[in-house]
Order: C-alpha cells, then structure tokens, then sequence
C-alpha cells in the first residue's frame, strides 16, 4: 500500500442535461474543480466544454486528461493517480451523473482504494435515483441492472425475470436503454408484462421537456403511440 499524502481522488458529478449549471452543480463542487490539475475523463470534448461551463479558473490547454472508457485496461489506468503521489489532486469527471454508477471509474477508485488514497464523492444528479425517487416505486428494494439483451428472445426472457422478482421480493427494477432503442424496449415491456405491473418512463431528467410518468403495462400499451423516446436519454423501472 503506498503512503498517503493529502491529495486526494475527487469523484465529480457531471450535469445530466442542464444547460443551467446552478440547478444541478453545488457551488462547492465548482470550487473543488479548480484544485485539480489532472482529471480523469471518458471523453475529452464533453469533459473540457463541461470545465469551460464550469467556470474552470485553469488554462484547459495546460490541463491533463487521462481517458478511461469501456476500451482502457486496467494496466493503462495504473498511473493515473500518480499525480497524487506527488501532492496534487485529481478529478475523476463523470460523463453525465454520478461517477462509477452506470459510469466508468471503477478502476481508478479500486485503486485509490488499494494504494490508501482518499476519495472524495461530491453531490450531484443521478438519473437513476432521481427516477427512483418520483416513480411512486420501492424505495427501500431496488436494483439497476443495467442494460437487457437486444435479442427480442432473450430480452423478453430478461424482463420476464426482472418482473418476477418485483413480484417475489417487492425489489423495484431499474434499468436503461441505448437511446435508439427506447421506443421499442417501451413496446417490449408493454407486450411481455403483466398487465397490472407498473412501468415508470423517466426521460429528459433535469431538461425543461422533464417527463416522469408511471402506469400499468397494460396502460402503456395505449399511452406508447404518444409518447416518442428516440434518442432520449431514459430510465425505465418496473414496481408494484
């Protein structure tokens, strides 16, 4: 395990939408963006418009940024945090929400966390809790599960188990799609459900077209030709 120093990793939450920062950025987070020199980031455009919008204090052109998406390996993170060795902070950005949840950064927090460094999560949004929170579903049970299967059999065999676990457990069930997909994973959902089992559609969390609507599956069997969820950023939960 390597020494501490007083730098720290700081794990920065990312606005979902919102072109108005205040809504969804703590002042406090601003501040806490200009201690560091060196950010951790899945893409570097979003990441240096987010700091310019932020009102970084530093020249971004002098800043560094080191890539960590579903493409890098573990071996290619592992001087990421040496930076830290060295006294200085480093940011760890999210690309929208909440690093590490539904987000990459798990390899570098795991390491912080081997190497004695301490992490520092910051406030901020996430779209799956936010969904959670005015759904009307369990609270207190719930489970992300991420992505389900593209294939129409195997995603239908997915949903299928997801709903019996609503039905056993009473665990409400988060999940996302590829926003190109929406409209279909709605219509799979309204076809292989129960009629009586809930679905919340949460779309354009934080953007003034904000919908968060949660009816039967039977119900959103009719509801699903009036709503268009192409290329929208969406949360879907299945409750009781």
């Amino acid at each position: 395990m390597d020494t501490p120093s007083e730098a720290k990793l700081i794990l920065f939450p990312v606005p979902i939408g919102a072109d108005d920062l205040h809504y969804s950025l703590p002042e406090a987070n601003r501040e806490m963006l200009d201690s560091c020199r060196t950010f951790i980031v899945e893409e570097l455009r979003t990441a240096r418009r987010f700091l310019k919008k932020a009102g970084y204090r530093h020249p971004i052109d002098d800043t560094t940024f080191f890539l960590l998406n579903e493409h890098t390996t573990p071996e290619e993170t592992l001087h990421y945090l040496d930076p830290i060795a060295r006294g200085e902070n480093v940011g760890l950005l999210s690309e929208a929400g909440l690093p590490c949840v539904a987000d990459p950064g798990m390899l570098v927090t795991r390491q912080a966390q081997q190497r004695g460094i301490a992490i520092v999560p910051l406030v901020g949004p996430s779209s799956l809790m936010m969904a959670l929170m005015a759904s009307g579903l369990n609270g207190q049970r719930f489970a992300f599960n991420g992505y389900l299967p593209v294939d129409r059999v195997q995603r239908a065999k997915a949903i299928r188990q997801y709903e019996q676990r609503v039905l056993k457990e009473g665990q409400t069930q988060l999940f996302i799609e590829a926003p190109y997909r929406n409209n279909q994973l709605l219509e799979a959902l309204s076809d292989t459900l129960d009629s009586g089992t809930l679905v919340c559609v949460a779309v354009d969390l934080t953007l003034p077209t904000q919908q968060i609507v949660t009816a039967t599956a039977a119900r959103w069997k009719k509801l699903r030709s009036t709503v268009d969820l192409h290329k929208r950023n969406t949360v879907f939960l299945l409750g009781r």
